[in-house]
């Protein structure tokens, strides 16, 4: 089993954020170094569209592989790197998510090579209304089978009917998707094959070629923690979390 950790330098919201500071360390770094103690991980590949970033990943002695600059998302960087790192399952883990446990990708990767399933992803629960409003946190809504019905930026499900003076968010009702996917080989091949249907380029999700297509996504629970850095204030609140998980120690 491969992880992929794709990386581009020219974000949007936070250009260069895969080398922001984050303490002592780049934000790639610290995604790097988190996903090593997990069980079940064979190799771990960063792909990025920057030689900055492959030269920073070299250089504390982790594997970068460049890609082209004109793919579609994170997971066509992911099936590019697969067209020279053999193996038979990938994991895409964001460039700006960061585990705080070996659990959470193990959340992920266990239940998955025990399903019959050819792509999965993992959800929380939301407990704060704030994540529910913020468009950066994206949401899933899943079938009883656990299958997804579909991901959005908006607070979906939508409470039509609210009590006065109530928040929309329910517990156990609103779920936040996580930053990383899960392929068969087959299935992530199959995955830049296909054309970015409408719903894709509108809400910017990737994953919602593949629904548009037709193609099952597995959503697993975990409770696992990581911190997901999309702003430089993600940033400066990751670098708090961190500096007190360091002192527990």
């Amino acid at each position: 089993m491969a992880v992929v950790i794709p990386a581009r330098y020219g974000s949007s919201r936070f250009p260069g954020k895969p080398l922001a500071r984050l303490g002592d360390k780049p934000l790639i770094q610290h995604v790097y170094e988190r996903v090593r103690p997990a069980r079940g991980v064979g190799r771990i590949v960063v792909a990025t569209d920057d030689a900055r970033i492959r030269d920073c990943v070299m250089g504390f002695g982790g594997e970068a592989i460049l890609t082209g600059h004109d793919l579609r998302s994170g997971s066509d960087r992911v099936a590019a790197v697969a067209r020279e790192v053999p193996a038979d399952v990938y994991v895409n883990l964001q460039g700006d998510e960061i585990p705080l446990t070996p659990g959470f990708l193990e959340d992920l990767i266990h239940p998955f090579t025990h399903s019959d399933a050819e792509v999965g992803t993992l959800k929380q629960a939301i407990t704060e209304e704030r994540e529910l409003l913020d468009p950066n946190v994206v949401k899933v809504v899943t079938d009883r089978n656990g299958d997804a019905l579909y991901f959005s930026r908006s607070p979906v499900p939508y409470l039509r009917e609210r009590n006065a003076g109530r928040g929309g968010l329910v517990p156990g009702l609103h779920w936040k998707h996580l930053g990383l996917y899960i392929y068969t080989k087959a299935a992530l091949a199959h995955f830049t094959q296909l054309p970015s249907g409408t719903l894709e380029v509108t809400e910017q999700l990737e994953q919602l070629r593949l629904l548009e297509a037709g193609v099952r996504i597995r959503v697993w629970e975990t409770k696992q923690a990581s911190l997901r850095v999309d702003t430089p204030a993600d940033l400066e609140r990751a670098e708090h979390m961190l500096t007190r998980e360091g002192a527990r120690r």
